[in-house]
């Protein structure tokens, strides 16, 4: 009997819950991926019947591929009106639908809302680095995206009561944006300028030029390796819309297509690193010469990735 009596009140305290009642005590997204609608720039994570939101204004400018420094995040000043931070608690089960809508589902509906007045976001970005299995040269590795660390400093949230509420350092968590670059060249597509020692090679809206000595090219049948450096340079390019042979041999470079990325190469060391050889052979009656870029890392920044152990840049008659 005294087990009936005591389902029946605990069916009587479920029953006479309303969700108008529930008190938020703590933020809490810990376990929770980052997501993202590119509908109206907001960044938000979802659990259950919460959500938490970031709008920054024109975040493009804060989302790069522009490596942190260590130690010194991006720092952005929260305020309400172009730099926002809300969490939010809602009447159910929340869903994408409610965030990224054109027009937000009605159901369910907000209850509680906290929005934040002061404090700062900080974003460190890092490169997402790993092995390129793709390529032939060995060892390669290659840039996949972009990871960015979120953290809230000194947050004071505003809650519907007047209260305020106070985080010194908050974890958001992590977005990661996919952003390789194509290296889709083809080794017989290298050229060589006729007025100069400028090697090109370029596919769609990236190329890979070498500024070399004019040593290289002097028709002798043999081997010629040298380290990278300020007269034998390696510059990757990745532009915002398609090139043509009409871009290179030129001096200045033409202002269009315009430059999205530059990498170059790290300077090498003799028999250790980051080394240009060309072979030369004779096909009567010119000669054809071959370029391997050794043991090469291109650098942007505070980001790199490793070319390859013997990367073949391409072949051409000269």
């Amino acid at each position: 009997m005294k087990k009936i009596i005591g389902l029946f009140a605990l069916m009587l305290t479920l029953n006479g819950c309303d969700d108008g009642d529930i008190t938020i005590e703590d933020i809490n997204f810990e376990d929770v991926t980052a997501s993202y609608c590119d509908q109206n720039d907001i960044l938000y994570k979802i659990k259950d019947n919460e959500a938490l939101l970031i709008q920054i204004e024109n975040s493009e400018n804060f989302f790069t591929n522009e490596v942190s420094d260590e130690g010194d995040p991006t720092v952005i000043t929260i305020n309400n009106t172009t730099n926002r931070v809300i969490y939010r608690a809602y009447s159910g089960e929340v869903a994408t639908g409610n965030i990224c809508a054109t027009i937000p589902l009605s159901t369910p509906s907000v209850i509680e809302e906290w929005v934040a007045t002061s404090g700062t976001i900080e974003i460190t970005t890092t490169a997402n680095v790993v092995p390129n299995t793709t390529s032939t040269a060995g060892n390669a590795t290659k840039i996949t995206g972009y990871t960015y660390y979120i953290e809230f400093k000194n947050v004071t949230f505003l809650k519907p009561n007047g209260v305020e509420q106070l985080y010194e350092t908050y974890v958001f968590g992590d977005r990661i944006i996919n952003s390789s670059l194509p290296f889709a060249f083809n080794v017989a597509n290298a050229l060589k300028c006729d007025s100069s020692n400028e090697v090109y090679n370029f596919s769609g809206k990236e190329s890979l030029v070498l500024n070399l000595d004019s040593s290289f090219f002097t028709g002798t049948l043999s081997p010629n390796i040298k380290p990278i450096s300020a007269t034998n340079k390696v510059t990757y390019k990745l532009f915002e819309t398609a090139l043509s042979a009409s871009y290179f041999c030129t001096s200045p470079f033409p202002t269009t297509p315009v430059l999205s990325e530059e990498w170059n190469a790290v300077d090498g060391v003799s028999g250790v690193s980051g080394e240009i050889e060309v072979i030369a052979t004779e096909v009567t009656p010119n000669i054809e010469y071959t370029i391997h870029l050794k043991k090469v890392t291109l650098k942007r920044g505070n980001a790199e990735f490793y070319l390859g152990d013997d990367y073949i840049y391409g072949t051409f008659i000269n």
